[in-house]
C-alpha cells in the first residue's frame, strides 16, 4: 500500500486494483495532467475501504472485481457512511447486469478498461464535477432497460442485487467461504442465494453457471 501527502489544488483520489502495472500507469497518467493527485493505491477492498475512511479523498477508481471486499458491497458501504467520496469502477468489460447494479450501489461512474486515456480523465472530470460518468462503450440500453411486447423475462435480468454478486465471484472460481468474507455474510447466507440464482436460471451446478457466463460473454473461455 502507497500512501502520499494529499495536495490542496488538485482533486485527491485512491487508485484500488490488484494490477499494480496498472495502478502506477494511471498514476502517471494523473500526475502528468495535474489536476488529480493519487493519494493511495492498494490492491484489495477492504484495504481501500480503510483508506477511504481515513484519506477521505474525493474520488476513489476501483477495480470491479476487488478481493476482500467485493466492489460493490464496497461502495455501498461508502454511501452508507456517508462519505463525499464519490465511486468510479474499472471494469474488463461493459457488461449490463454490472453496470446497472454499479449504479445501483451508489457508483458515480463507469469506466472500461480498453477505455483510452481520454475516457479515463474525462471520467474523473464529469465526476468530480458532480456527475455520472458511463465510458463510451457502455450502451444507453444497457442502463435503462426497453420494453418488450413478450411476457418472456429475462431470468438473468431478474436476479437480485445479491443474486448477481453471488453469482459473479461463483463463475470467477471464488469459493463460497470467501464470498461470505467479501459480501459481509454467513456461509449459510451464501448458500442460500447461491441456490435461488441456480433455480431462476435453471441451472444445477457452478460448472453450468461458468458456461452460461461464457455464453453471454460476461468472462473469457478458460484455456
Amino acid at each position: 500500500m502507497a500512501v502520499k501527502e494529499q495536495s490542496i489544488s488538485a482533486a485527491t483520489l485512491i487508485l484500488a486494483d490488484e494490477a499494480t502495472l496498472l495502478r502506477e500507469g494511471l498514476a502517471a497518467l494523473c500526475e502528468r495532467e495535474g489536476r488529480y493527485q493519487v493519494v493511495g493505491q492498494c490492491s484489495a477492498g477492504d484495504e481501500a475501504l480503510r483508506l477511504i475512511s481515513r484519506l477521505k479523498p474525493d474520488l476513489a477508481v476501483l477495480d470491479s472485481n476487488l478481493s476482500g471486499l467485493y466492489t460493490l458491497e464496497l461502495i455501498s458501504k461508502v454511501r452508507e457512511s456517508g462519505s463525499a467520496t464519490r465511486c468510479i469502477v474499472l471494469a474488463p468489460r461493459p457488461e449490463k447486469k454490472h453496470v446497472v447494479e454499479a449504479l445501483r450501489c451508489g457508483a458515480s461512474g463507469y469506466l472500461v478498461k480498453t477505455g483510452s486515456a481520454r475516457h479515463f480523465l474525462d471520467g474523473l472530470d464529469q465526476v468530480s464535477s458532480g456527475g455520472v460518468y458511463l465510458s463510451p462503450q457502455v450502451k444507453l440500453d444497457q442502463v435503462i432497460p426497453t420494453r418488450t411486447n413478450g411476457h418472456n423475462v429475462d431470468a438473468f435480468a431478474a436476479l437480485s442485487a445479491r443474486e448477481y454478486q453471488v453469482f459473479s465471484m461463483l463463475v470467477e472460481g471464488v469459493r463460497a467461504k470467501e464470498i461470505a468474507a467479501r459480501l459481509d455474510l454467513s456461509p449459510k447466507t451464501v448458500d442460500t442465494y447461491r441456490a435461488s440464482l441456480m433455480r431462476k436460471l435453471d441451472i444445477h451446478d457452478v460448472a453450468g453457471l461458468v458456461k452460461f457466463a461464457i455464453g453471454r460473454k460476461l468472462i473469457s473461455a478458460r484455456a
